[in-house]
């Protein structure tokens, strides 16, 4: 519940009652003392509020939040306005992108050896951009790497075969992500008809190709189903892959939101994605972490906060087509603009039910991803620092494409933030640590109609939550002409 207006006084007195009651040279040793009481006022019943919203958005509109769907533009007027009341300076910045969607729904069998109809969004799901086709035809894999991810494993692939390709990318691969889209293009650069990828953990593959669409049908299946495929194909197999998509130019929004204060030439960039996919509403993936910005955002002009730099609040649309919001974003600002921001704040799913605390690895220095711009490592560092102050357990997470960051370190622009895991598997040592399910996906309904408000950790959610709430105030009041940002030593 929000307060009216005529009330603030009385909000501002008691927080700043709250905050003298924390001694100065406490909070200036203890950088966690110092963010404590906008913590508290940051609250999962504030969070939970908003997702509420973007599921009654979603229930009147075809069941999801898609980019440019009246789910999503509903979405997009409710932070616009909540924006706005709370005091910010909001824009749209509508954009066109190419939305590829299913004509009719596809389909998916084997034909020998045995007779065997697959269900999609259980066994299979169409790869997102891709084309329509029918074909039946025989089975091969790469002949080298099982993931096909270099030209060379294709080499004496059948031309007209339907081509079943491992995720995955190999160490040292050149930029650090084998995408599906590549996987795809080498083989029908070799002669395949179809792609069938499948996955490399449990689960079911929901793949992007990313725009443009292509011309031939690709699809993501589960591992059990992809390993047990794999095994028919020395002895033959023969599969049905039929896809019916089409194309079309639509137009969605991005929700930009900054403080009135604050140093422009000190641009802190706060994101999340408020688009889902087409099956369904998207409460976490990525209904968490936008109404966990928002939240953020209408405590902190709640509370009138001033600002050292400015903070700019950025609802991303379209991510779920290849992160084209944010692409977007980055393309239209000059250099000078790109200049004026410091880092990037990013925050992806973080109420996963199955969940694991997760910091994305702006170093790499775990492995895996990329090395994110001088700073991502200092970010990274902000996170793991709150973590142990408040004796929370977290693990790295690699920068892989995967997020509205990408834009942004593709520009040389720091980033970081939080996730808490989509369609990865949780270890038995992950469940020791974090309690519940060894085996089972982070978020068992990520990119289904399932994900739904009660597919939701509160715990995680207000965990996660906080500590947004402590890295944002944290970088709304550094001195960065005197604290730069400061990888630290590998």
């Amino acid at each position: 519940m929000r307060l009216k207006p005529h009330v603030w006084a009385v909000v501002v007195l008691a927080v700043l009652v709250a905050l003298v009651a924390v001694p100065a040279a406490t909070t200036a040793a203890d950088p966690i003392a110092a963010t404590q009481g906008f913590r508290k006022a940051v609250t999962l019943a504030g969070v939970r509020e908003h997702q509420a919203t973007f599921q009654g958005f979603a229930n009147a509109n075809n069941g999801n939040r898609l980019a440019s769907s009246p789910g999503h533009d509903a979405s997009a007027q409710y932070v616009y306005n909540r924006m706005a009341a709370a005091g910010y300076t909001v824009s749209f910045q509508e954009f066109q992108f190419q939305l590829v969607s299913d004509v009719t729904p596809p389909s998916f069998a084997q034909t020998a050896p045995n007779a065997v109809t697959y269900v999609d969004g259980v066994d299979f799901a169409t790869m997102s951009y891709s084309g329509s086709g029918d074909v039946t035809a025989p089975v091969s894999t790469p002949s080298g790497d099982a993931r096909g991810c270099f030209a060379a494993d294709w080499a004496g692939f059948p031309a007209g075969n339907i081509a079943l390709v491992l995720r995955g990318t190999p160490d040292g691969f050149p930029g650090g992500a084998c995408t599906f889209r590549i996987k795809a293009e080498n083989a029908v650069a070799a002669g395949a008809s179809a792609v069938v990828v499948y996955n490399n953990a449990p689960g079911l593959l929901n793949g992007t190709l990313a725009p443009p669409r292509v011309n031939y049908s690709a699809i993501g299946i589960t591992q059990a189903l992809g390993q047990q495929l794999v095994a028919l194909v020395p002895g033959g197999l023969t599969l049905h892959v039929k896809t019916d998509t089409t194309a079309e130019i639509r137009t969605t929004r991005n929700v930009v939101a900054e403080t009135p204060g604050g140093d422009p030439n000190r641009v802190i960039v706060i994101g999340a994605h408020l688009d889902s996919v087409s099956r369904g509403p998207g409460i976490n993936d990525n209904g968490s972490g936008s109404a966990g910005i928002l939240e953020i955002a209408e405590t902190f002009a709640s509370q009138m906060r001033e600002t050292r730099n400015k903070l700019r609040f950025i609802w991303f649309s379209a991510e779920e087509q290849g992160l084209i919001g944010s692409g977007y974003y980055v393309s239209q600002l000059s250099q000078a603009q790109k200049d004026q921001i410091e880092l990037m704040l990013n925050f992806d799913m973080i109420g996963s039910p199955n969940f694991v605390r997760f910091v994305y690895d702006g170093n790499n220095s775990a492995g895996g991803g990329t090395v994110g711009p001088a700073g991502s490592g200092a970010i990274e560092q902000s996170f793991l620092d709150y973590f142990a102050g408040v004796a929370l357990p977290n693990a790295p997470t690699p920068f892989n494409g995967r997020s509205d960051y990408g834009p942004f370190i593709n520009v040389g622009i720091p980033a970081g933030g939080l996730f808490t895991g989509a369609e990865g598997i949780k270890t038995a040592a992950q469940a020791a640590t974090y309690g519940g399910t060894a085996g089972q996906q982070y978020d068992p309904c990520y990119h289904l109609a399932c994900d739904t408000f009660s597919n939701n950790s509160n715990t995680a959610l207000d965990q996660m939550s906080d500590a947004v709430a402590h890295v944002v105030l944290t970088y709304s009041k550094r001195n960065f002409a005197k604290e730069p940002l400061v990888d630290p030593a590998p």
